[in-house]
């Protein structure tokens, strides 16, 4: 990584008091309290994967803020980046994240990627390797490494901490004070293999708010034990807890808060017509209305987009407790905080 350059990788590369500030910091832009502004600043989003709300957030989140967000469409086959290094470029790829980066950097002020090799438009899941390989996430931190503006995470093979930011914005708004009431993270079933990067990232939000996190999923989905090593030192310097059952009626007993995810088994990586077939049994991984009674009156979130009635029923999502569209503005308000932290400059209460 660039010295002295501040990137917005991973949530938890910030202090707890970090991240509470951000979330503070978009509730008063959000409700008009303050108006900073990034007049003239410039950032490049880099869309190396299929994006709806990322993309128009960033855009719209500029524009709020009196800058400029330059969308680069990257398409395999159109333009492609090498990230190895003393590779010797005689084959597909075009320019090495070196030159890239260092020529972005002096045409931008922040470069923003969203770059996972799960996340496809195509009906199938896309071919990996393994998640040892994915984790090194080399085009994030290619960029990071040789980027001298800050690098923003739009989303990785390992996180998305936009959406955990924007999350923990939402339940902090709808429950006020969210310290040591439930949320559960819950695995539901999906026809393809789908990132931990979302789920990652909304647990460790979740953890940062002193909640009592339960992460519900079948037995072979757990997620990695790095990562979750960190969830537990998060909630714990809170003043929460976080604990996982293989049980889903057991997670919803008493929720505040029901946050809905589907992602591949780390077993599973490179194996997925395995994984496929064991998922026709689990089919009764779904968020329905009987299981949201078991709650105490709980909210539903989901990042979208979502599979109706094969992640959740349609009973739920169009339910008055569903929150997805309040959480999906809110992504919104997080990224210009997010901005304004690596591209602006001290600003006044109104």
């Amino acid at each position: 990584m660039s010295n002295n350059i501040k990137h917005f990788y991973n949530t938890a590369d910030f202090s707890q008091k970090e991240i509470l500030d951000l979330i503070d910091m978009a509730i008063k832009m959000k409700s008009g309290q303050i108006d900073p502004k990034l007049t003239g600043k410039t950032l490049a989003t880099m869309f190396f994967n299929p994006s709806l709300r990322t993309r128009v957030s960033f855009a719209i989140a500029m524009q709020k803020l009196g800058g400029t967000a330059l969308d680069i469409s990257i398409k395999e086959g159109s333009y492609t980046f090498e990230f190895e290094e003393g590779a010797v470029m005689d084959k597909g790829t075009i320019e090495h994240v070196k030159e890239g980066a260092g020529v972005l950097s002096k045409y931008c002020d922040g470069i923003a990627v969203r770059s996972s090799e799960l996340i496809t438009s195509g009906a199938k899941t896309v071919d990996v390797s393994s998640w040892e390989e994915l984790k090194k996430d080399k085009v994030l931190k290619g960029f990071m490494k040789y980027s001298s503006v800050p690098v923003i995470n739009m989303e990785s093979n390992v996180y998305h901490p936009c959406q955990g930011l924007g999350d923990a914005l939402t339940i902090k708004e709808k429950l006020g004070n969210p310290k040591k009431q439930k949320y559960i993270l819950t695995w539901v079933n999906h026809p393809k293999a789908l990132p931990m990067a979302t789920p990652n990232s909304e647990i460790l939000a979740s953890c940062d708010l002193g909640m009592d996190v339960l992460v519900a999923y079948p037995e072979g989905w757990d997620l990695d034990p790095e990562i979750v090593s960190v969830m537990e030192q998060r909630v714990a310097l809170a003043g929460g807890k976080i604990t996982f059952t293989n049980s889903m009626e057991e997670a919803f007993k008493d929720a505040k808060v029901v946050c809905a995810k589907s992602w591949g088994g780390l077993k599973y990586y490179g194996k997925w017509e395995e994984e496929a077939e064991i998922k026709k049994d689990l089919k009764n991984w779904i968020v329905d209305e009987e299981k949201m009674k078991l709650t105490d009156n709980a909210y539903f979130m989901h990042c979208l987009p979502v599979r109706r009635n094969v992640e959740v029923t349609d009973e739920v999502i169009d339910s008055k407790n569903s929150i997805v569209l309040f959480q999906a503005e809110n992504r919104l308000w997080a990224q210009m905080a997010i901005l304004i932290k690596l591209l602006g400059e001290d600003y006044e209460e109104k």
